[in-house]
């Protein structure tokens, strides 16, 4: 499933131009820092629109049942164009103003796969950042910072 989120970020990043200085993807959340040259929130709408539609289906191969009995738990009643709710409405962007801010933010997103208890240091969560600025391999590349 993380495969999935992955693919769906480097296609954003290299065919509609989003970048990403900061990630960290989780079991039950993504954190970004990201930016675009146009309209952040419509690239993100279209991102979460493919890849719940891409994890769903994915879902539905493997039989993960209990999964989407969830998902359509959560789906709100108004929503009628859809049967499942795999991400939450809305997205919540912070304008970063400072370095400080930024740098952060960073360490925020980083540090939450050791707070829930996955690793004892963020390094060693291959679906993060991290590995980045560290200078090791990572699933995927982040933009740099001038």
């Amino acid at each position: 499933f993380m495969d999935i989120i992955i693919n769906n970020l480097k296609f954003y990043r290299n065919n509609q131009q989003l970048k990403i200085f900061s990630f960290v993807i989780m079991d039950n959340h993504i954190h970004l820092i990201a930016s675009h040259k146009e309209n952040l929130s419509k690239v993100i709408r279209n991102f979460k629109s493919f890849t719940a539609k891409e994890l769903i289906a994915q879902l539905k191969k493997d039989s993960r049942s209990w999964i989407l009995n969830l998902l359509k738990e959560n789906k709100a009643d108004y929503k009628t164009d859809s049967f499942y709710q795999f991400w939450q409405e809305g997205n919540h962007p912070k304008q970063i103003q400072n370095v400080e801010m930024f740098n952060q933010k960073v360490e925020y997103i980083h540090y939450n796969p050791v707070k829930r208890g996955l690793v004892s240091d963020a390094k060693d969560w291959i679906y993060s950042s991290a590995r980045n600025y560290l200078g090791l391999d990572c699933v995927f590349q982040i933009n740099k910072i001038l």
